[in-house]
């Protein structure tokens, strides 16, 4: 799928693939997308997870289909002779999607999609990271990742990485993190404080971090209040690459290192990144690797 947007920097904007599932509407951001197939009955594992369809093989790599309808209705589809496959790619890894029908593709902006509320999070257990009203009616934005490290643990951060740093001497550097999922906010948080880092301020997006570097601007402290920055490139309101633009186009920021740890960064992105200023993109598995960078930008 070939879309324009990866060409851009820094415009807060995305290009939303629309999908149904169970007669509702669903979104992913398309740059997950590696392309979007008909539907053809894929060979199941034994014992594999109940959202677990089975796998196919469209040529020489081998796909693992999630059922997206039991996945977030229970319940299987029977008639599936128009379903679609959306085949993805985040974090280092390839998963198809079965949805009922594929709808079209929306640029929106980021400040478009408003944050699901407590009441829908529950504790972190939400599969929605935003809810974008658009011609009249609402589309659920999907937290792919949260979907398939819930099939399988081991696909999410990889906390086993920083375990050997613990007991490590203490430091109290100021880190900006921002980060939408309250899962992997709480994560990187811990995995941080586990490595010696303990002054960590979290956002939860790159709005909420952008008003903590204006603040200390106005204030004059940014040096004492933030050190360096940690996001994501997905999050309502404000992502990831815009929030690093205006970060690296301030006079009085731009020194500030900025980390990008994203299940979004690959070869196309880390190129957006590099054009935007950012020191360091990581996937985000690699959490041991996310420390290293930080060890390596604040303790040069």
């Amino acid at each position: 799928m070939e879309t324009n947007i990866l060409l851009e920097s820094g415009t807060n904007e995305l290009e939303i693939l629309e999908f149904t599932v169970a007669g509702n509407s669903y979104g992913i951001n398309v740059a997950k997308i590696k392309e979007i197939i008909p539907y053809r009955k894929p060979t199941p594992i034994p014992n594999a997870h109940e959202f677990i369809e089975g796998i196919f093989m469209p040529r020489d790599q081998i796909i693992t289909i999630v059922d997206l309808s039991k996945c977030l209705t229970g319940k299987s589809r029977t008639d599936v002779s128009n379903d679609m496959y959306i085949v993805t790619n985040f974090n280092q890894l390839n998963v198809g999607f079965h949805v009922d029908n594929v709808l079209g593709i929306d640029r929106i902006s980021w400040a478009d999609i408003a944050k699901p509320d407590a009441t829908l999070e529950n504790s972190g257990n939400s599969i929605a990271t935003g809810i974008l009203k658009h011609e009249g009616k609402l589309i659920v934005i999907l937290d792919f990742e949260k979907i398939v490290t819930d099939i399988s643990p081991e696909t999410g951060l990889k906390v086993s990485e920083i375990e050997h740093l613990a007991g490590r001497e203490r430091n109290s550097v100021p880190i900006l993190t921002a980060e939408d999922s309250p899962l992997l906010r709480k994560l990187i948080h811990d995995c941080l404080a586990k490595a010696g880092y303990t002054n960590i301020i979290s956002a939860v997006n790159g709005q909420e971090a952008w008003g903590v570097l204006e603040h200390a601007k106005k204030s004059g402290t940014v040096d004492q209040d933030v050190q360096c920055v940690i996001t994501d490139i997905e999050m309502p309101q404000m992502d990831g690459h815009r929030l690093t633009k205006l970060i690296k186009m301030d006079e009085k920021l731009k020194h500030i290192p900025v980390v990008i740890f994203s299940s979004l960064v690959n070869e196309e992105m880390r190129r957006k990144g590099e054009s935007l200023g950012a020191d360091a993109q990581l996937s985000k598995p690699e959490i041991g690797q996310l420390v290293d960078a930080i060890d390596k930008l604040l303790l040069k």
